[in-house]
């Protein structure tokens, strides 16, 4: 059985990929499951989608633990805890990397022990979130590594799910998905799945006991409620909303009513101020500030014009 996950950043595609993979193995007579994972629905926000397909049946459920194939949308998930990326991956795992960096580069950086391949970006974009038909091309490359789709049933795949949007949609998420299909023609097959574990030699999985008192007397705080100021949700941020208060008006009820997270408290002095640490970049301060004082920068630009030791 094929265990493939899909990791990307919400509103890049990977419900889609998962989607068209799946429909392009049944095409070929398989048996699939597919489907995404993702917390609240926010753009940017890590996600993945998985896909099991079989010739037989399929009785697992859940969380792929033990992936034959890992692709990345976005290589900027790759060092953040909460994405998961590398979950679960071994020495028999394929690693397929949407990135401008080598192979050799992320090899070092992994210390991987499992082949590793990188799907270059074609294409660069200010916003990493609008990856232009990434969801299909990642489905293009993941139908060729395994083998066992051809190219018809790959582009039957697309039709049948993309049919909604149009044919102009259909033609260009076709046109990417056909090119990564064809980009990857040297590894194809390089993905085989994994032999099935007999029961004895599957892992306890990691839990982790937390003693608890009577509560009565006490209780982990991870039960209590306003905690969530100890998440730093910030890190999911590709976008960062820069405040220019040359231009604010201090309409600050705009702006700080406005944001979904309450990441934006207003100074004595009547001044809106973003908090980074809990600001996920969604951008609605962006939209709905009246002056237009509040402009959007990618994270990356910000990092690197940063000047060193200066907190933001």
């Amino acid at each position: 059985m094929f265990r493939i996950r899909f990791h990307g950043r919400g509103g890049q595609g990977m419900k889609t990929a998962s989607r068209i993979l799946g429909t392009a193995f049944f095409v070929e007579g398989y048996e699939v499951q597919d489907a995404p994972r993702y917390g609240a629905e926010r753009r940017g926000a890590p996600i993945f989608a998985y896909v099991r397909a079989a010739p037989e049946p399929i009785n697992e459920r859940g969380i792929i633990q033990r992936p034959d194939l890992v692709i990345v949308a976005d290589d900027t998930l790759v060092p953040v805890p909460a994405a998961g990326v590398l979950a679960g991956a071994d020495e028999h795992t394929v690693l397929l990397i949407n990135s401008h960096e080598s192979a050799e580069t992320w090899i070092e950086r992994l210390n991987l022990q499992g082949p590793l391949l990188i799907l270059p970006i074609l294409e660069e974009v200010e916003d990493r979130a609008e990856l232009p038909f990434i969801g299909a091309t990642c489905a293009g490359a993941a139908a060729r590594l395994v083998g066992m789709i051809s190219r018809a049933s790959l582009e039957q795949a697309i039709r049948d799910e993309l049919e909604h949007l149009g044919p102009t949609i259909v033609d260009k998420n076709l046109h990417k998905s056909l090119e990564a299909f064809d980009l990857m023609a040297e590894q194809a097959g390089s993905v085989t799945p994994a032999p099935v574990l007999p029961a004895r030699k599957w892992e306890r999985p990691a839990w982790i006991e937390l003693p608890f008192e009577d509560a009565r007397l006490s209780s982990p705080t991870i039960y209590a409620g306003a905690t969530s100021e100890k998440l730093k949700t910030g890190l999911w941020r590709t976008m960062r909303p820069v405040i220019d208060y040359e231009h604010c008006n201090r309409c600050w009820w705009i702006c700080s009513t406005f944001c979904p997270d309450g990441a934006i408290p207003v100074k004595e002095d009547g001044y809106p101020e973003i908090d980074y640490e809990h600001c996920k970049g969604c951008l609605i301060c962006v939209a709905q500030c009246p002056p237009h004082a509040i402009a959007a920068i990618p994270e990356h630009q910000f990092q690197e014009d940063e000047p060193e030791g200066e907190e933001s």
